[in-house]
C-alpha cells in the first residue's frame, strides 16, 4: 500500500479554537471542505467537521458558541509514513471520515476517506478502453 504523505492534501485549512462555530462554518462552506485542524499555536487541539457542525445545530447551538464548545478533541492521528491502508483501518475502527497527518507532533496534512477511495478505485479501475 502506498504511503500517506502520497495521498494527503497540504492545503490545509486552520483555525483558532475561539472562532466562532458560524465563522468556521463559513470558512469550511467557502473551501469546500469538510473538516478543519483546530490549532493551539502550533499544536493539534482538535478538529472540527461537518459532523461537528450538525451536532452542534441538533442540539440548538447558541450564537456565542466558539469552535471550542464542539470541536473533536484530541483526534488520532497519523504518521505520514504509515500506510494508506493503516490510514483506512484507523477510520474505520474510529468512525471518521478526516485523519490529521503529524510528523514529530507538527501537522502536515490530512486525509479523508475520499483520498483512500481514489486509491482503491485508481486499483480497480479497467485500463485501456
Amino acid at each position: 500500500m502506498p504511503a500517506v504523505r502520497d495521498h494527503m492534501s497540504r492545503d490545509l485549512l486552520t483555525v483558532d479554537s475561539g472562532l466562532s462555530l458560524a465563522e468556521v462554518a463559513a470558512r469550511m462552506v467557502e473551501r469546500e471542505v469538510g473538516a478543519v485542524l483546530v490549532l493551539e499555536g502550533e499544536r493539534l487541539a482538535g478538529i472540527m467537521t461537518e459532523r461537528d457542525v450538525l451536532r452542534a445545530v441538533a442540539r440548538g447551538v447558541r450564537d456565542d458558541a466558539r469552535v471550542r464548545d464542539w470541536m473533536t478533541t484530541d483526534p488520532d492521528t497519523i504518521d505520514p509514513s504509515e500506510s494508506t491502508e493503516h490510514a483506512a483501518t484507523l477510520m474505520m475502527h474510529g468512525g471518521f471520515r478526516h485523519l490529521p497527518v503529524t510528523e514529530d507532533e507538527v501537522v502536515v496534512g490530512i486525509v479523508s476517506i475520499r483520498d483512500l477511495m481514489r486509491i482503491a478505485l485508481e486499483d480497480s479501475a479497467p485500463r485501456g478502453v
